[in-house]
């Protein structure tokens, strides 16, 4: 069943969007692949992270967590105890244990060499999270950069922090970027406001390739409905991130009329 928005559905980003992602760039991937062969082909990769389970918790409140605790028996007062032994006895803590985490990206990857044309990235929370991987992204986005290769950028998220420009970006919920190598350091924005249909965005390819064109809307409804996400998400729940009182007034427009 199709969503009660014809646009892009607000509920997902607090409610599944993990699973929503995985699901949205298969979809992408499989529109793409008929308009990219026989020249190109195009794969689910993955970057790794490692992380800490408790390395968040820490660098947030400005603090850094030791690895051992030693704690000494008997009252401690700061003094020498006049040379005499004291009792140290060890106390069981807990080592961060390293977690690793792969998020998926596409990569559009010549027939002829198996060289990388061009990056699809769909960014997550934590890509956003300036306490999260942020920073990590933003040096991987510099790799890209530094390279021959195109980069496409969605940012699918009302939450978090938007991806840096020189300029000011334009208005906009969700945001698109295309930056093609031979243009750089210059990207084409797309911008669109929460109750505005998903676009169609040019996907660039080697000099001289035509671009293939990529219907964000069609992607994700192909993923809404395969998920069945009309019937588990809870429409009840409030909206996470919050709306605006006009986009209160039309999310709720939105879902009376799909009843």
């Amino acid at each position: 069943m199709t969503s009660p928005f014809p646009e892009m559905d607000p509920f997902i980003e607090g409610q599944c969007l993990s699973d929503f992602h995985h699901d949205f760039i298969s979809s992408i991937r499989a529109q793409l692949v008929p308009t990219l062969l026989p020249d190109c082909f195009v794969n689910i990769e993955k970057s790794v992270t490692l992380v800490r389970d408790c390395e968040n918790a820490d660098h947030a409140n400005g603090m850094m967590a030791s690895d051992l605790s030693i704690e000494e028996s008997g009252e401690w007062t700061g003094g020498s105890n006049g040379g005499a032994a004291v009792a140290v006895k060890p106390v069981t803590r807990t080592l961060p244990k390293p977690q690793v985490v792969k998020r998926p990206y596409l990569a559009v990857r010549s027939m002829q060499n198996r060289e990388i044309v061009t990056v699809i990235e769909l960014l997550s929370p934590w890509n956003k999270n300036q306490r999260g991987g942020r920073s990590e992204y933003l040096d991987k986005r510099d790799a890209y950069l530094q390279s021959a290769i195109n980069v496409v950028e969605r940012d699918l998220l009302r939450g978090g922090s938007r991806l840096p420009t020189v300029e000011p970006l334009p208005r906009g919920d969700y945001f698109a970027f295309v930056c093609r190598a031979m243009k750089r350091p210059k990207v084409s924005v797309y911008a669109w406001p929460l109750n505005h249909p998903l676009p169609k965005i040019p996907i660039p390819l080697a000099r001289g390739d035509a671009d293939v064109k990529l219907e964000l809307q069609l992607a994700f409804n192909e993923t809404y409905e395969r998920a069945g996400y009309r019937y588990s998400l809870d429409y009840k729940a409030d909206v996470v991130p919050k709306l605006r009182p006009a986009e209160r007034t039309w999310a709720r427009r939105s879902l009376k009329a799909a009843k």
